[in-house]
């Protein structure tokens, strides 16, 4: 996957970098993008009948902005607390590189929603989270985004109350454990027969 992360000091003190409280918006800004410090972002936008559709979910080093997409709504929410820096678009060098990125995940989501089963698209969420944003911790990998289980509905086009029926049985199978403050635990090797 290419990161969308690169150096600012070729950048122009123009840049500020502002923080946001968990659950808040970052303000939409046509010709300018929002390069993610720290934290986590996720990008949205709402259909006719104001069902989310998730765009995308974002961390340290991805860029984000209105300019990045045509739809109408969009909007980037703070899953946690962040902290971003605010660059003018026509600054940005790196702008092949930030489309190649946000089209690689759009693909990995598309692939991910495409399943049948809410189980296998949620297994294949979480293994997608844990090798993108998730950290080595002694029983798997640690998703450390605090997502709801609304969010992980949003995400994979279910309701909340499935989600929830369905990590509890990823519970009781060994698959997962789940932590305080929305947290999950993957245990990669338990998930392998999800992979054929």
């Amino acid at each position: 996957m290419v990161s969308s992360y690169t150096s600012l000091s070729s950048l122009s003190s123009n840049n500020t970098k502002q923080l946001f409280g968990r659950r808040s918006f970052m303000p939409e800004h046509q010709n300018r993008l929002w390069k993610i410090e720290t934290g986590f972002v996720r990008t949205f936008t709402y259909l006719e009948d104001g069902t989310t559709v998730a765009l995308g979910l974002w961390g340290p080093g991805d860029i984000v902005g209105r300019a990045l997409s045509k739809l109408e709504p969009y909007q980037m929410e703070c899953l946690t607390k962040v902290e971003a820096t605010n660059l003018p678009l026509e600054e940005w060098t790196e702008l092949t590189e930030t489309l190649l990125a946000h089209i690689q995940q759009a693909q990995e989501l598309m692939i991910i929603r495409s399943h049948k089963k809410v189980d296998t698209m949620l297994i294949k969420l979480l293994a997608w989270l844990s090798k993108k944003f998730g950290s080595e911790v002694e029983k798997g990998r640690l998703i450390d985004m605090r997502l709801t289980h609304e969010d992980l509905a949003e995400m994979v086009g279910s309701t909340r109350v499935t989600i929830t029926r369905v990590l509890g049985q990823f519970e009781q199978e060994g698959l997962i454990a789940r932590l305080s403050l929305h947290r999950i635990v993957l245990r990669e090797e338990e998930i392998w027969y999800y992979e054929i």
